[in-house]
């Protein structure tokens, strides 16, 4: 079976991230890069999935030079190989225009199980995988905790908030999943080493048919208008229990409109 995993390099939500003023994208530059941490369940299910079933997984990724870096940490989890989209036109970018670039550099590769985080952490849109499926005209099983393939068949148990769904569905198909779903490996050495020398393609939107014209912020749906850095924290309010502090509990949390 032919897997690939959608990888998204994204800021590490643990540290500050700016925003470019001139058009309010992130600044890439000064932030600290990561692979978006929901992606790196994908890569362990599609890793678990090759390893009971055979074929060879992909990791396929949409960023500028510097996605490089998340691309080589994939790669040394264990997949076979990537595919990176990389074009200066694609800057700014919304999710729609993203599902359209990967829609197209699928349809270079033959896959049969496409697996991808369910949200990234810096969008948090969670509709790529949907957007994909549509795309493509293939089935979507979102939001999985549990993945089991027999043959062509496969069967998600799909997170809700009060239990989960079973969904069924044939390949190709589309997968998006939890982090309920596993535990994701630590590189070995010997992974980190194989990493450097797997192949990794790249194409720009002109080896996928797509004119510039289509792509980053001019073709955006949409975009942000104002942004503003965030306050810095203030002091607590203390309340004194002198035999009325309940009451005077309550009368905070009613002036703040908490309660």
């Amino acid at each position: 079976m032919n897997i690939v995993v959608l990888v998204k390099q994204v800021p590490d939500s643990s540290s500050e991230r700016t925003l470019h003023e001139s058009d309010k994208t992130v600044d890439r530059d000064s932030a600290s890069l990561v692979i978006n941490e929901m992606d790196e369940y994908a890569i362990e299910e599609a890793l678990k999935v090759k390893e009971a079933h055979g074929g060879e997984v992909t990791v396929l990724t949409m960023g500028p030079d510097k996605a490089t870096e998340s691309i080589r940490k994939a790669l040394s989890m264990g997949p076979d190989k990537a595919v990176h989209v990389n074009d200066p036109a694609l800057h700014g970018s919304c999710a729609l225009v993203t599902s359209k670039v990967l829609a197209k550099a699928l349809s270079t590769l033959e896959w049969d199980l496409v697996i991808a985080g369910a949200e990234s952490t810096d969008g948090q849109v969670s509709a790529l995988p949907a957007m994909l499926a549509e795309r493509l005209g293939v089935a979507q099983l979102t939001g999985a905790r549990k993945l089991t393939v027999e043959g062509s068949a496969l069967t998600v148990e799909r997170q809700t908030d009060d239990g989960y769904q079973v969904v069924q569905a044939a390949t190709p198909a589309i997968v998006s999943v939890w982090d309920t779903i596993n535990e994701p490996r630590y590189p070995s050495f010997k992974g980190i080493m194989q990493a450097k020398s797997k192949p990794v393609t790249t194409l720009t939107l002109a080896d996928l048919g797509i004119s510039p014209d289509e792509a980053g912020l001019g073709a955006a749906t949409s975009e942000v208008v104002e942004a503003a850095p965030r306050p810095p924290k203030q002091a607590g309010v203390k309340i004194p229990d002198e035999g009325d502090g309940g009451v005077k509990l309550a009368e905070f949390l009613a002036a703040g409109k908490f309660v």
